[in-house]
């Protein structure tokens, strides 16, 4: 995995075999920066990374400025790759081991930018459920969006708040907004 652009632009991480895990490609990576850089200026975001996995996701915002990043991930290896490589790299990404679900209900923060990265073989009630606890919480701030990552095989085009979406090879990054 590769960090595209920023302080950290063209370093490469190497994550453990063993975690459960499919980093987003940086063709859709860099794509999808690219659609966010025209609508956000990055120093003043917060950002909310869920399913984080290695932190791939994560890494890219924080090296682009932002400073407020929050990465949620279940898998307690994931938690602990990212905690070192943010000690490494001196990056501002804060970590939670939490079942994403229970994260939402509880949460009480807003963000501008909410991510997921969900398996791309979890059932589709629990698509569902993404944008609905989202909303249902009020989670975004002023101008904020959801985006969520997911197969060419799975469509979110129905889910309420769906704005639009954008596929890369066999990825979609679908857009929520109020």
């Amino acid at each position: 995995m590769r960090i595209i652009s920023g302080k950290h632009k063209g370093r490469n991480l190497i994550a453990p075999k063993k975690l459960p895990v499919r980093p987003t490609k940086d063709m859709a990576k860099e794509s999808l920066f690219n659609i966010l850089n025209n609508s956000y200026y990055f120093p003043d975001l917060k950002v909310l990374d869920l399913f984080t996995g290695t932190g791939n996701i994560s890494y890219e915002f924080s090296s682009r400025g932002v400073d407020d990043v929050l990465a949620v991930d279940a898998h307690g290896g994931c938690i602990d790759f990212i905690d070192k490589t943010v000690s490494l790299l001196d990056m501002n990404i804060r970590t939670l081991k939490s079942d994403v679900f229970s994260f939402l209900q509880r949460n009480t923060e807003k963000f501008d930018i909410i991510f997921a990265d969900p398996f791309y073989d979890m059932e589709f009630t629990d698509f569902e459920k993404l944008p609905q606890l989202v909303f249902e919480n009020d989670l975004l701030l002023k101008d904020g969006v959801l985006i969520i990552e997911h197969s060419n095989r799975t469509s979110l085009a129905e889910l309420p708040f769906y704005k639009n979406s954008r596929k890369y090879g066999g990825s979609v990054f679908s857009f929520f907004e109020k």
